[in-house]
């Protein structure tokens, strides 16, 4: 049975349950009652309630309030075994491969459930490597997902499987992946939106937004990169800003 919560008015569901694509379980938490599906990536190590714990669904409340936005959250499996260097490289590239594809034949179908079945596109959003998640869906199943809001990104991945390259980091990376895309897909991508967005203070890298974009740019989707300037870090008090900003700007 799912877990239910009220908090200020706003419904909160937490569903778990074992993936046998990832050997894994995993979670989905949901916020709202009704409004454009929004699926927050979580950082690295992250989890499906992450992005309670760290306010940005408090920050959305007036959003979630007006039933503008129905926010989704899932376990970051695949940045789990990222950051703690689970098993072997080619084990944790094959875990980011499945692990996009349970996002979209498991996660995708729950949020159609809850839902009511509505084949309405989603939003991809994430900070970190949830950025790279969020852009990942989005080239991966422009079908499924319109848009993908990413923050602070880290998009060039290849350091965290010690040099190691494999099939499923290539078909999992977007900055990979794109320049030989063609297609079907492709044309589905030139009718959907990235927005990359970037402090400049400590810790962040603007250039990993630019990089994607110019990746993005030359295959005709469309995009955009704002830098927050200096004064913006790498850090939960900067995505806080964000998040909302760019949900009222495209939902």
């Amino acid at each position: 049975m799912p877990a239910r919560d009220r908090q200020n008015g706003r419904m909160k569901v937490v569903e778990r349950w074992y993936s046998h694509r990832l050997e894994h379980e995993i979670s989905v938490a949901r916020w709202g009652h009704f409004g454009t599906p929004v699926l927050v990536f979580p950082t690295a190590g992250g989890d499906a309630e992450e992005i309670e714990r760290r306010h940005i669904i408090a920050v959305c409340g007036q959003l979630l309030g007006a039933g503008r936005v129905k926010i989704y959250s899932c376990d970051s499996v695949a940045g789990q075994a990222m950051v703690t260097r689970t098993g072997p490289p080619a084990y944790r590239m094959w875990l980011l491969n499945q692990f996009h594809q349970t996002v979209r034949d498991e996660v995708v179908p729950a949020i159609r459930a809850d839902l009511a079945g509505a084949d309405q596109p989603i939003v991809a959003a994430g900070a970190s490597i949830g950025a790279f998640n969020a852009l990942a869906v989005l080239c991966r199943y422009p079908d499924t997902f319109r848009a993908a809001v990413g923050m602070s990104g880290t998009y060039r991945i290849e350091r965290f499987f010690e040099g190691e390259f494999t099939d499923d980091l290539y078909y999992s990376s977007p900055v990979h992946f794109l320049p030989d895309l063609d297609g079907p897909v492709l044309s589905t991508l030139r009718n959907r939106f990235a927005l990359l967005a970037s402090g400049e203070g400590a810790w962040e890298d603007i250039g990993e937004s630019w990089h994607a974009a110019a990746i993005l740019g030359s295959k005709g989707i469309p995009n955009r990169v704002d830098s927050w300037g200096p004064e913006w870090e790498h850090e939960w008090t900067t995505w806080v800003r964000m998040l909302p900003q760019y949900l009222d700007e495209l939902c």
